[in-house]
């Protein structure tokens, strides 16, 4: 069975996070036709997904993201079409949330008399 990961590093802590997390579920749900789960813990949660062919972790923390997907023999075929379409939503959805949070402006330097 085809294995798919990928890692991503973000500055939104844990409740951006999960917020991106749960929006990433709702989608899959709606999308690909997936069941997901989600248990919340202290430090992390992890979205538990699964459907006929495909079922895996999405790790949430503060700092990264983590998903591991194990593809059945079928979906297996469209693996690195599936990993591209998986980073391509969770690369949105982070671009989105890093586009939210206001860019921080440099103080104007003073000028002296």
């Amino acid at each position: 069975m085809p294995d798919i990961r990928i890692h991503r590093e973000h500055q939104l802590g844990l409740a951006k996070a999960r917020k991106i997390a749960w929006q990433w579920a709702e989608e899959v749900e709606e999308k690909f036709d997936m069941e997901c789960t989600v248990i919340e813990g202290e430090y992390s949660d992890t979205v538990e997904f699964t459907r006929s062919g495909v079922n895996g972790t999405l790790t949430v923390a503060a700092d990264h993201f983590d998903l591991h997907a194990k593809l059945g023999f079928l979906l297996g075929a469209f693996s690195k079409t599936i990993e591209t379409e998986i980073e391509n939503n969770l690369d949105k959805l982070l671009g989105k949330a890093g586009a939210a949070a206001p860019a921080k402006k440099k103080a104007a330097p003073k000028k002296q008399a």
